[in-house]
């Protein structure tokens, strides 16, 4: 009770109230003037209660202040549920019924301000039902009704932009910042138009700006929407190579794969994404979900200061230091059994930390492989167009090796025959030169024979005979080649097919049983996995049931804790005041005057009596310096003056020296001579 009287004398000699009350002064009001302080109080909170309690009834103040209070929703301490008693004792001015009102009052002043100004508008008048039959009431009702609602959703809109940091000054500064951009703008446009005026066709001149502004406008818009689709293309085609990807992946798994290995990593993908989806996302999304909503409580509340960032720090280094001290005493408080468990549990939180670092790992190198896909997949497809072949990889590119090694060894061998040709070619071009000269000395000879005989040309004449012939045989050969290769790519084709069929039929038979036994595995795995699903579901709703009570159970676990830590404080608190009580009690009512005297209230006394005589000796000097004050300051002046013609006296001596002897003074009786 002390601790709280303290604190209600404290608040009420700050401002607004600067009521000057020490405890002693608190403690000795009467009921009416504890009646006034609450009323002040009421009035600081709800402007509306300031007046003066004399000029009222005692129980139209008491209905006033219950009012006001059940409006406030203020709850008696402890089990006072009579309201019957709780309205006597506020009407008495009962100090054990207004202490508790005022601690409460001015503990919380400024939820309690916005809760009258609230209450102001927010309290419904209630209307009698008869009342509202009447159409004109009950539509008054209605908008009424409307009107609060809609100041509701106005009020928590005002809140909002309080805390949100706008200031109404950076507002208007950048209203007013706006508004000489706009004159401006204006006198711009004026100068312009003023410009225009005097150009000729300036009519047209404007539509025709206006269309170019509009076809700029079409012409960004277009440009935005092209890139839309260039973006919108850009994602189909990732997403065709995506799919090109996991395609010729499905196609080589089934190619060379048994249904053994597939299943194995089937097991081990179901695994792994059942860790994923169980253990790691959920944790990863609960600590979002914590950081997003701690990041959207600092946001919603106000900007704060120096102060209060201090006081902060202050809480948050007296509880680390509640922390390492309730470690130690649980690590002084732990027994041997607790130390072997210790042991297995650090064994498992390494391995859950290995676990989840390996995951992790596994993640990431999902996600490389994933990205080196991607890249590999952009590169082919340059390659794909730039020359329009696909690009190989893995075994073909051994095979291709293998194949340039052996043409590598063909292309050696062939360039030797080819320089043995080349060798060949350029003997048989000379012999070819030299047939040519003897070919033309006996043309010429020949041509000089048929003209001495008389019949010229008729060896040109049998030549091209002989040439066109020579033609017309090689054409016929050509035609039956032609035919023969026809024929004979004809039967070819026809055995390679009967060969395929051949090769392909015992293929085709091992293959029907493999499909049967693929679509069966297909079907039971697609069951197995909705059984999977719904397990999951049912097993992830009843987690995060039992996680929401386990919850609700710590919170109310740790309510439970401080309050009964509060109360063990209250209790040392109060067994100690009663135990200094109780030593003020023994010490006063003691015999011995030595114990006595250590009583407070004889300390207190001996320093009234004090304090007393103090001021007894004070009031009579004070008396004795109002009475020789005249007196005082009459001597005081006369001294002034005579320590001013003193120093007249001097001034005049020292002028005396100084200046030239003109003849001796003389003195005698008290009287000053000059004898020149």
């Amino acid at each position: 009770m002390s601790e709280q009287i303290k604190s209600i004398v404290e608040q009420l000699n700050k401002e607004p109230f600067k009521k000057n009350f020490n405890l002693i002064t608190f403690d000795s009001l009467e009921p009416m003037q504890l009646l006034q302080v609450l009323n002040d109080v009421l009035a600081e909170i709800d402007p509306k209660q300031s007046i003066d309690i004399r000029e009222e009834m005692p129980d139209q103040t008491a209905k006033r202040m219950f009012g006001l209070l059940g409006m406030m929703k203020y709850k008696p301490p402890g089990n006072n549920t009579d309201t019957s008693s709780f309205r006597q004792g506020l009407v008495t001015g009962s100090k054990p019924v207004i202490h508790p009102i005022l601690y409460w009052l001015l503990q919380r002043t400024n939820e309690l301000k916005k809760r009258a100004y609230l209450a102001r508008f927010l309290m419904k008048l209630e209307v009698p039902g008869e009342f509202l039959q009447d159409d004109v009431v009950a539509d008054t009702y209605h908008q009424y009704g409307e009107l609060v609602e809609g100041f509701k959703t106005l009020h928590k809109e005002c809140e909002h932009l309080r805390s949100s940091g706008f200031s109404t000054a950076e507002i208007r500064r950048d209203i007013s910042a706006m508004e000489e951009e706009k004159d401006q703008l204006v006198k711009r446009v004026e100068r312009l138009k003023k410009r225009v005026e005097t150009v000729s066709n300036n009519q047209r001149m404007l539509d025709l700006a206006r269309q170019l502004r509009v076809e700029k406008e079409r012409e960004l818009s277009l440009a935005q929407q092209k890139q839309e689709q260039k973006n919108q293309l850009f994602l189909a085609e990732q997403r065709l190579q995506r799919s090109q990807l996991q395609l010729k992946d499905l196609r080589q798994a089934a190619a060379d794969a048994k249904p053994e290995s597939l299943m194995k990593r089937l097991e081990e993908e179901i695994k792994f994404n059942t860790y994923m989806g169980t253990d790691k996302l959920p944790k990863e999304l609960e600590s979002k979900t914590n950081a997003m909503q701690y990041l959207q409580k600092v946001v919603m509340e106000p900007a704060m200061g120096h102060a209060e960032l201090g006081e902060l720090e202050d809480k948050i280094r007296e509880i680390n230091i509640m922390i390492n001290q309730l470690i130690e005493k649980r690590m002084m408080r732990n027994d041997p059994m607790d130390d072997k468990l210790s042991l297995f549990r650090q064994q498992a939180s390494i391995i859950a930390r290995k676990k989840e670092a390996k995951a992790e790992e596994l993640q990431e190198a999902r996600e490389e492989m994933a990205s080196m896909d991607k890249v590999l997949t952009e590169k082919s497809s340059r390659v794909r167009d730039l020359d329009g072949n696909e690009v190989v990889q893995g075994d073909e590119v051994k095979r291709l090796v293998n194949k340039l090694r052996g043409k590598n060894v063909i292309f050696k061998k062939k360039r030797q025959v080819l320089t043995d040709l080349k060798r060949e070619y350029g003997i048989l071009q000379r012999t070819e030169e030299i047939l040519k000269q003897r070919h033309e000395t006996m043309q010429q000879q020949l041509q000089s024979l048929e003209v001495k005989q008389g019949i010229s040309g008729y060896s040109d004449t049998q030549e091209e005979l002989e040439r066109v012939s020579a033609i017309k045989s090689e054409l016929d050969e050509m035609k039956g080649r032609t035919l023969d290769d026809m024929s004979e790519m004809v039967k070819k084709l026809n055995s390679v097919i009967a060969e395929k069929k051949s090769a392909l039929a015992p293929v085709i038979k091992e293959l029907r049983p493999l499909r049967q036994n693929c679509q069966e595995l297909t079907q039971e795995y697609e069951e197995k996995k909705a059984q999977y699903d719904s397990c999951a579901a049912g097993l992830e709703s009843n987690r995060s049931k039992l996680e929401q009570e386990v919850r609700g159970l710590r919170e109310e676990n740790a309510q439970e804790e401080s309050r009964y830590h509060l109360i063990n404080c209250m209790k040392q608190v109060i067994e100690m005041q009663m135990q200094r009580a109780s030593d003020e009690m023994k010490a006063y009512v003691s015999a011995d005057p030595q114990e006595r005297r250590k009583a407070v209230r004889e300390q207190y006394t001996r320093n009234i009596l004090e304090q007393e005589n103090l001021g007894k000796k004070l009031r009579e000097q004070q008396k004795a310096v109002r009475e020789s004050h005249g007196p005082n300051m009459k001597q005081m002046t006369m001294w002034r003056d005579f320590q001013q013609l003193m120093e007249c006296k001097k001034q005049c001596y020292l002028k005396a020296q100084n200046q030239v002897s003109i003849g001796q003074v003389i003195q005698e009786g008290g009287e000053d001579r000059l004898v020149l």
